[in-house]
């Protein structure tokens, strides 16, 4: 199982590493810079020979001179190079953290409709937040020292050689020992992290979905319910994040159980050799200075290789997303549309979600050119399913559908879509002014087309009572407006579309009686000369349509204009009859002589 999956994850790390080399100009500076500090670490220990033995043993003035000058210089350099060290590789991960924010925000945002219903707003979140905080950790920090500490062992290496060779194979004969449990530990620590940061994802798509309900929440009293799941929820991360930093933690006493061990045979071989006279005590602390300072970099080494692997099961997830493949592929050559209006046709289509349970099966269906077509039928018969393959929400899994006789899949997707104006049975809206809300799509109309758009949805006389009228910010998801309010704006926004073709979800089943009469006159002045499918709960709002079918279990079982469904009592009678409690009068004689208001059914 781990070498299919290596591949895979090669790929990935290579991706990783292109990100950071589009930066190779602040890298190169960077690196300069540990180079510096590097050799500053390394020039410390050299000194401490020609300090001991110049100056303490042979009280030689003139090094006495020369030294503290020297030093202080080093010193200097070494504090210009840290800051342009840090400061660079801190630029260079906030720009791959950038990069990577913006990629999946767009990764994301092209992906179908059906990836959304498979994944927890929370969990995506959690990609684009918490994941990549991560990444970032692993890429301006432990990259960073990673680059650094190389260096500086580097460095430290070269000296401890020059000054003794045989005491330097006694000092590196015991890292190799520590690579296995460094290695083992690392990757518990990429284990116990995807799970932690799983189970993160899980809480915040838990905590999204709870304060979003929350109404729900307090009206059925369920706080201690919720409560209690969050606590599991919350103790799950602990579970994982504790045993993320065990294995850390045991990276560290490792190290300096192994360090104390060759610092020990050090000062025994060492000592013996001054004693005899083989070596000096400047030499001697010379070399004991370089390995003492070589021995912390190699222990910040072994605990950074835990944050790396912390990131690179971060790198795993982001990479889920960003190598998504979208089930809506754009035309390599798109045709373009004709002039409206347009003829609708769909040809023989089926969608499924499963394919053990079709959602539409073998639909034909044609709408002429400004025709408004309405679509009855029960729950679940597939009405909403049917309009939104229109704008390519989703693909048709059989069949095609046509407009004026093109393909829509041979149609770039956003020529389509401006072609397409929707209100849905949920009024959706943003945090901003209701001037941006109205406007959404078309940022830069004028005050004037605004206006008269909200005019039109009859919610001009409610902005301009407002004291900041247009500019007035609505809230999240519109909070500060009623339900009848919001809808109308989101009427308002379809009618400054001003798009050929129409689709109407239920668009008015959250209108009071004497909102719904103002806004059925706006939607009437909105479908004329457009190809409209309306979608409708309340038989009233479909009166009025050139055609209605009726949709049940994903099929066409009736179709024909009001009075001819009446006649047939079938499915578009028994919806009637349920909504107008005693049934039509004079339905055999097709007389309808007026319907009720039902509006508030």
């Amino acid at each position: 199982m781990i070498r299919k999956h290596i591949p895979e994850i090669q790929h990935r790390h290579r991706r990783l590493f292109g990100y950071v080399r589009e930066n190779w100009a602040m890298l190169a500076i960077a690196m300069l810079c540990m180079l510096v500090v590097a050799a500053s670490t390394s020039a410390t220990a050299f000194l401490v020979k020609p300090i001991l033995d110049d100056v303490f043993m042979e009280r030689n003035e003139q090094m006495l001179r020369i030294l503290p000058l020297l030093i202080l210089v080093i010193y200097v350099l070494r504090g210009f190079a840290m800051y342009g060290e840090q400061y660079l590789m801190h630029v260079v991960g906030e720009r791959i953290i950038r990069k990577f924010r913006d990629e999946l925000y767009t990764k994301i945002s092209d992906l179908s409709l059906s990836f959304f219903y498979r994944q927890k707003t929370g969990v995506l979140m959690s990609r684009i937040t918490h994941d990549v905080n991560i990444i970032k950790g692993m890429v301006s920090k432990a990259v960073t020292s990673a680059l650094g500490d190389f260096f500086t062992i580097i460095g430290l290496v070269f000296v401890i050689f020059y000054r003794d060779w045989k005491l330097a194979i006694i000092a590196l004969v015991v890292l190799p020992l520590a690579f296995y449990p460094v290695y083992e530990f690392g990757r518990r620590v990429r284990r116990f992290s995807t799970r932690s940061q799983e189970s993160m994802a899980d809480m915040n798509a838990f905590l999204h979905e709870t304060f979003w309900g929350n109404k729900i929440v307090k009206a059925f009293g369920m706080e201690n319910f919720e409560k209690e799941r969050f606590y599991n929820k919350n103790q799950k991360v602990f579970k994982f994040e504790v045993k993320t930093f065990k294995a850390k933690a045991l990276t560290a006493p490792l190290m300096e159980i192994l360090g104390g061990i060759g610092v020990a045979l050090i000062i025994w071989y060492g000592g013996s050799a001054v004693i005899r006279g083989d070596s000096t005590p400047g030499n001697f602390f010379s070399f004991m200075t370089a390995v003492m300072l070589l021995y912390a970099p190699v222990k910040k080494m072994t605990k950074l290789n835990s944050v790396i692997q912390h990131g690179l099961s971060a790198v795993d997830r982001v990479f889920d997303i960003l190598e998504t493949e979208t089930e809506i592929r754009e035309p390599v050559r798109p045709v373009s549309l004709p002039p409206p209006p347009h003829r609708i046709t769909f040809d023989n289509v089926s969608f499924y979600y499963n394919p053990a349970e079709p959602v539409l099966d073998a639909i034909n269906l044609s709408v002429a050119p400004g025709e408004r077509l309405g679509i009855v039928g029960s729950s679940g018969g597939g009405k909403t399913s049917l309009v939104n393959l229109l704008p390519r929400f989703y693909d048709a899994t059989g069949g095609a559908i046509l407009i004026d006789g093109i393909d829509i899949r041979d149609v770039s997707i956003k020529e389509l879509r401006n072609q397409i104006a929707i209100v849905t049975q949920e009024p959706i809206l943003f945090n901003d002014s209701i001037r941006s809300n109205i406007a959404y799509g078309r940022p830069d109309t004028s005050h004037e087309e605004i206006v008269r758009a909200a005019e039109a949805a009859y919610i001009h006389k409610f902005i301009s009572s407002l004291p900041n009228g247009y500019d007035t910010h609505i809230g999240e998801l519109g909070s500060r407006l009623s339900g009848g309010q919001k809808q109308r704006m989101c009427i308002a926004r379809a009618i400054l579309k001003d798009a050929s073709i129409l689709i109407l979800d239920e668009a008015t089943s959250a209108l009071d009686t004497e909102s719904e009469d103002l806004v059925q006159k706006a939607l009437l002045n909105l479908m004329e000369g457009r190809t409209s499918f309306v979608i409708a709960h309340r038989l009233t709002t479909i009166l009025d349509a050139d055609r209605l079918i009726v949709l049940s279990g994903g099929r066409i079982i009736e179709e024909g204009d009001h009075d001819s469904l009446l006649l047939q009592k079938g499915e578009y009678y028994r919806l009637y009859e349920r909504q107008f409690g005693d049934g039509p009068e004079s339905v055999e004689n097709s007389e309808i002589k007026e319907i009720p208001n039902v509006s508030g059914v």
